[in-house]
């Protein structure tokens, strides 16, 4: 069981030990080379000015001045600055060290150990009820709502492309809107409950854009073509899949998705967080670059530009969330992080560990890779599934 240490309370009761251990060393150092010396050639000066300071606290910092530097080189003085030069490096590196400790989430970390085969069970039943209900109640268009969604948002323009912005339009309203009614929602009906209705909401619309970019996406007005020019496919893939490493971080725990495990909202600081803070804004922008080089159209522009402006603005809203969840631990990861891929590791705000590829020889992402890889061979039976529907 754990201790009900909020986070913020935790960084600080660490911050509190590591400064303790920092003045401790200091002292220690200091102490050692005061007994080493012989007694005739201690300085009373030098020995009045650091027993002013008691040993159970912390060691102010010293500036080595210019003046202490140019000062007669005698056996004193030598000595005196030795002392104040390992004191002061000694509280810096524990000041350094502080800086470095981790206060978020390991992300993408799977336990085989921590797995129930029951838990297992459960959401592969889940799965299955909720495939079977989205195919009735949306998809099939016997009996579903998707298709006279789809008719009645088209009704409102001629333009696939104003269509494709209002479906987007639509999805990031109700997707974000409940996002941002989460901890509101989750105390009036609870976290799984919760996690029903957002996924309940959100996933139906998904499929709607999804399937409506899919049948008209080489509709409107084609503004290039690239197809054919060398490297291009070889590129487009490239990028594609890479996006896939940075569109689903957060969804590593599938059983928290389907609601067997109790839902969280967690402040990941590994893997890929490590690149950038926001990895599914950054995966979406390379996703839409990509298929809009590929496909060249004004249908996938304006699909990039809903989805991109969608993201933009999940990424400030996630910030202001976390920063109202874990207050103090978030601002200090969000210091050393950057939404910008690699630009607090070159500025050197973070600080890779050595050992940083093995926070990506996990589970998770082997299962990413060969989602991915399924995704792209499934590519002609999706485009098949979707011209059926007539959406």
């Amino acid at each position: 069981m754990y201790h009900s240490y909020s986070p913020p309370t935790i960084y600080l009761l660490g911050s509190f030990i590591s400064s303790t251990m920092a003045s401790s060393s200091s002292t220690l150092v200091l102490s050692t080379l005061f007994s080493s010396l012989p007694r005739q050639t201690q300085n009373p000066n030098t020995k009045h000015l650091f027993s002013s300071f008691p040993t159970s606290q912390k060691l102010p910092k010293v500036t080595l001045t210019r003046s202490a530097l140019l000062r007669p080189n005698t056996a004193s003085n030598q000595i005196l600055l030795l002392r104040r030069f390992r004191a002061y490096t000694t509280i810096r590196d524990a000041d350094k060290e502080e800086e470095q400790a981790v206060v978020g989430e390991d992300s993408a970390e799977f336990l085989l150990s921590k797995q129930k085969l029951s838990s297992w069970l459960y959401f592969t039943a889940i799965l299955g009820t909720v495939l079977f209900v989205l195919n009735v109640a949306w998809i099939d268009n016997s009996t579903g709502f998707g298709k006279p969604f789809i008719e009645a948002v088209s009704e409102l323009s001629d333009s696939p492309e104003v269509v494709m912005l209002l479906l987007i339009l639509i999805f990031a309203i109700v997707h974000s809107g409940l996002a941002s009614l989460r901890d509101t929602g989750e105390k009036l009906i609870g976290e799984r409950a919760f996690r029903v209705l957002f996924a309940g909401t959100s996933l139906p619309l998904a499929v709607s854009t999804v399937v409506y970019f899919i049948n008209h996406r080489y509709d409107g007005v084609q503004l290039w073509q690239l197809k054919d020019v060398f490297g291009v496919h070889e590129l487009v893939w490239l990028s594609n899949f890479v996006s896939f490493f940075f569109l689903y971080p957060s969804t590593f725990n599938l059983l928290e998705v389907a609601a067997v495990d109790k839902p969280k909202m967690h402040l990941w600081e590994t893997g890929i967080m490590r690149i950038t803070r926001h990895p599914q804004l950054v995966g979406q922008v390379v996703w839409c670059l990509a298929h809009t080089i590929w496909i060249g159209n004004s249908v996938t522009v304006a699909a990039s530009i809903g989805l991109i402006g969608h993201h933009l603005f999940g990424a400030w809203n996630g910030d202001r969330r976390l920063a109202i969840r874990y207050g103090e631990n978030f601002e200090v990861v969000k210091k050393r992080t950057s939404i910008l891929p690699f630009a607090a590791i070159i500025d050197g705000r973070q600080k890779l560990p050595k050992d940083y590829y093995k926070e990506f020889i996990r589970l998770p992402y082997f299962v990413i890779t060969a989602l991915t890889l399924g995704t792209y061979f499934a590519h002609p039976l999706m485009q098949a599934a979707s011209f059926g529907l007539h959406w």
